[in-house]
């Protein structure tokens, strides 16, 4: 059981976990934004140029509601809103990737130093500029 729980821990403490959770926990919290930014200022733009339209409220009713049961919906308008979320999210995506990209191919275009010659090169340099003269 001790061998287990030790490997499980070289196994949690590797930087690709650490690195993965916080991608998770930012993940999460950019997720929020980009809904509040769906949600709170380009649905209602687009409701506007609709005619005032919500999308959040559209829905198709299978079964109208009843005494002993709620109304049966189908919501398409919230389906809408998150076709429209993923869209957004999926650009920055490809914007961070497309800066990463760029930023990844600067510094593989970057002429690198040629390497410093070693001692002996370069007392065979002296040696040989020497007996030139």
């Amino acid at each position: 059981m001790k061998a287990l729980l030790e490997e499980f821990k070289t196994f949690a403490m590797k930087g690709n976990v650490v690195d993965l959770a916080v991608a998770v926990v930012i993940g999460a919290a950019f997720g929020k934004i980009v809904s509040s930014l769906v949600d709170d200022i380009i649905m209602p733009m687009v409701g506007m140029l609709t005619g005032g339209i919500d999308f959040a409220d559209l829905a198709w009713t299978l079964k109208e509601a009843t005494e002993e049961a709620e109304a049966v919906t189908i919501g398409y308008g919230i389906f809408i809103n998150n076709i429209v979320t993923f869209i957004i999210v999926a650009f920055a995506i490809f914007m961070v990737i497309k800066a990463m990209n760029k930023m990844k191919k600067k510094e593989e275009e970057a002429p690198a130093e040629p390497p410093k010659p070693s001692k002996e090169e370069e007392l065979l340099t002296e040696i040989r500029d020497l007996l030139k003269k």
